[in-house]
């Protein structure tokens, strides 16, 4: 090929499957060579005259300078662009402007990268469980290129006032982002949007995440949305933590609070494994061990009653009887029980009934853990039972949610900015709709 930085430079006719193989509006294929690991393909625009931008007179053509970009890859690996721009004069003698460059909507100037490689970084982050390295080999260009192309899009999308439309539920659940590292705080609160749709499913979002896991760190965010947000919110739902319940008690005061079933029932594992493990050591003065009797049935005392099959609770029974002499862990697995019982009633009355008659009787049980567990149970006796008034709301998919968030964590291998992670669950995790760009290559 002759040097294109001729000003004189004559091309053949351009190639319109060639074209549209680049799908670059307004730009020519010149010709495409190989490289190490992908192709160079040379473009032009199709301006052949222009006016001065400061007197209007018809330029003439000065001079012609090589912009290279990346683009999005190909089949056969990464894809460089190198514009030949042209370069412009204004022959007027009295024009204060002398030469310039022509410009693009779709190159920047100065880019490494073209604009729609953002859109594409963004689509794969969010939609092919892919983190910005592996991207950005595919691109040809460093993570810190891959991250700056994509990072502006994912702010965009999720500035989308809409996400926080239409919350008529709201799920809070605390997750920790950084296990390892002086970095402080480690838990983070996330909120959850639960709302059913008109078929009553519940497609959770995430809505937003903020650092610490305290009253007041919810509250402020309550009290940083709009008064419409706070107005719509109906039910709100949480695990057993008293600075949550605060909150919601400050800034949604007029909501239907429920405490999560999965973690009231949980509450009542913890009770029964922690009299099993303390009967275990007063009676053969160590750990459990694979042959002692409370060890062997421990993930059957933890299975729920309707699960359990003539054997199984003979098997129980036995174990029970040779290793818990003053029948502590089977009050313990007794209330367990009752407590799963609570949550299969058929009704709200049925299911209030049979709280009330848990807390009677094992409301003076003189088994600590037992005791402790009532206690609590009666703490939150008015959000538990909001659980059959409200359709049986819960905490599970503010779960799923974080679910996600693990799995971006992990695909990523981990994160060190909080506003980077912070971005990155919100695109995977917040139901964003698919925007991909108007010409999108794979």
């Amino acid at each position: 090929m002759s040097d294109p930085t001729c000003p004189d430079l004559a091309y053949p006719a351009y190639s319109q499957r060639a074209d549209a193989l680049v799908g670059l509006d307004g730009f020519h294929v010149l010709s495409v060579e190989d490289t190490r690991i992908g192709i160079r393909i040379h473009i032009e625009t199709d301006v052949t005259m222009t006016g001065c931008p400061a007197c209007g007179v018809v330029a003439k053509l000065h001079h012609r300078r090589r912009h290279t970009v990346h683009d999005i890859p190909g089949q056969r690996g990464p894809v460089e662009l190198v514009w030949h721009k042209r370069i412009w004069r204004c022959w007027e003698a009295l024009c204060p402007r002398t030469t310039w460059s022509e410009g693009s909507d779709q190159i920047a100037v100065r880019a490494k990268v073209t604009l729609r490689v953002g859109d594409w970084v963004a689509d794969r982050l969010q939609y092919d469980d892919a983190h910005v390295a592996a991207l950005a080999r595919r691109l040809g260009v460093d993570w810190h290129t891959c991250w700056a192309a994509a990072k502006p899009v994912l702010e965009t999308r999720t500035r989308a006032p809409e996400r926080l439309e239409n919350v008529t539920a709201l799920g809070v659940d605390e997750h920790v982002w950084r296990h390892v590292g002086p970095q402080k705080p480690r838990m983070l609160t996330g909120m959850v949007d639960i709302s059913r749709d008109k078929k009553g499913h519940v497609n959770a979002r995430l809505l937003d995440v903020v650092p610490g896991r305290s009253g007041p760190v919810y509250s402020n965010w309550l009290k940083a949305q709009t008064p419409q947000f706070r107005a719509g919110v109906k039910h709100t739902t949480l695990d057993a933590f008293r600075g949550y319940r605060n909150a919601i008690t400050d800034q949604l005061g007029h909501t239907v609070t429920i405490l999560d079933a999965f973690h009231v029932v949980k509450l009542g594992i913890e009770a029964l494994d922690e009299t099993r493990r303390r009967v275990q050591n007063a009676t053969t003065g160590h750990r459990g061990r694979k042959d002692d009797p409370l060890y062997t049935i421990r993930r059957l005392l933890t299975t729920g009653a309707e699960h359990l099959r003539e054997g199984m609770l003979e098997r129980i029974d036995g174990k029970l009887r040779a290793g818990d002499p003053d029948c502590e862990v089977t009050i313990a697995w007794d209330c367990y029980q009752s407590l799963r019982r609570v949550y299969q009633a058929e009704s709200s009355e049925k299911g209030a009934r049979l709280f009330e008659g848990l807390v009677v009787k094992f409301g003076s049980c003189p088994v600590p853990e037992v005791n402790r567990l009532v206690r609590t149970l009666k703490r939150w006796r008015k959000e538990i039972l909001a659980y059959f008034s409200t359709g049986g709301a819960s905490n599970g998919p503010v779960e799923a949610v974080n679910n996600l968030i693990e799995k971006t964590r992990r695909v990523a291998h981990g994160f060190r900015n909080f506003e980077n992670y912070r971005l990155r669950i919100l695109t995977v995790a917040s139901g964003l709709k698919r925007n991909l760009p108007t010409s999108h290559h794979t």
